[in-house]
């Protein structure tokens, strides 16, 4: 069987005939909590799993779920992040926007959360998941300047907030301070953390917003809108369209930004792309956090 991605993790599109290994529900979905928000409008369950042991994803997801992944207590920060993998709301990257990140956070002491969030229903032999995809793609992709034509749904907002509210009400038990919750996301998963950030109550936003080549296009900033980290690569064929209006907007709200803008690394480079610098937002990704007070401030063993 074939499987050829020709943009990349966070939109899929297969040449024909596309035909994946589908895949067992990964070990780590036994200790999955549900998050109560609700079955997905018109679902086509049960969710698939496929691709390859170490890179798997996941389509057709009806109901939310988080999966903690917690650093050694001796290493814990108090700072935790819901971390929402990308794959244009008919997807989830799930090992290389969600799994891979969270173990990356955990291994310097921050607890990490992914999250399953409700995806658009697709149908569930390979073909027809290959014909909607190549529908969407084309009527995603917009003109230069534009953008991408993506309405973020509603039920992917909703599972963004309940995850953030589920972390705080569980934080003495996961050794977290509840005003140190975060939230970042890859490609889809960065508009739906843009839109848990500017839109849900301001009790409800996370403290922090991380957003890995998310759309770049203008948006109205509340003016107590959190600190946000944005990284993405110039030659981005999806993100890199619309200008830089995102970063903009924060500056124009006068809310703290950092942007990170790699020369190479195309869409959907996770934890980075080799052969580029995309690799080093990890890093700078944990200093911002130092700078505006989520980074180590180590709590002690019980």
């Amino acid at each position: 069987m074939i499987f050829r991605p020709v943009i990349a993790a966070g939109l899929l599109a297969f040449a024909a005939p596309p035909t994946l290994a589908q895949l067992a529900p990964p070990a780590a979905m036994r200790n999955a909590i549900p998050l109560g928000t609700g079955v997905v409008p018109n679902p086509n369950g049960p969710e698939i799993w496929f691709g390859t042991a170490d890179s798997a994803s996941v389509r057709n997801t009806t109901e939310a779920s988080l999966i903690p992944v917690l650093p050694d207590p001796a290493r814990a920060t108090g700072t935790a992040i819901v971390v929402a993998p990308g794959g244009g709301f008919m997807t989830l990257a799930w090992d290389m926007e969600g799994m891979q990140v969270a173990h990356m956070l955990a291994d310097h002491g921050i607890a990490a959360f992914v999250l399953k969030y409700r995806l658009d229903p697709t149908p569930r032999d390979w073909p027809g998941f290959a014909r909607i995809l190549r529908e969407r793609m084309t009527g995603w992709i917009g003109k230069p300047g534009e953008g991408l034509r993506i309405a973020t749904p509603a039920y992917a907002v909703a599972d963004g907030i309940a995850a953030l509210k589920l972390v705080r009400s569980r934080a003495a038990e996961w050794r977290i301070d509840p005003a140190r919750v975060g939230m970042m996301g890859f490609s889809a998963g960065a508009r739906t953390t843009l839109r848990v950030t500017i839109d849900a109550a301001a009790a409800d936003r996370p403290a922090f917003a991380g957003m890995l080549y998310p759309p770049m296009e203008t948006v109205g900033v509340p003016d107590n809108a959190p600190p946000a980290f944005i990284a993405m690569a110039t030659d981005d064929p999806l993100s890199g369209r619309a200008g830089y209006g995102l970063i903009e907007s924060w500056i124009a709200a006068r809310r703290p930004i950092e942007f990170h803008a790699y020369q190479r690394g195309g869409h959907g480079f996770g934890l980075g792309k080799p052969g580029t610098t995309t690799p080093d937002w990890t890093q700078a990704f944990l200093r911002w956090l130092d700078l505006n007070g989520f980074g180590a401030k180590v709590q002690p063993a019980p």
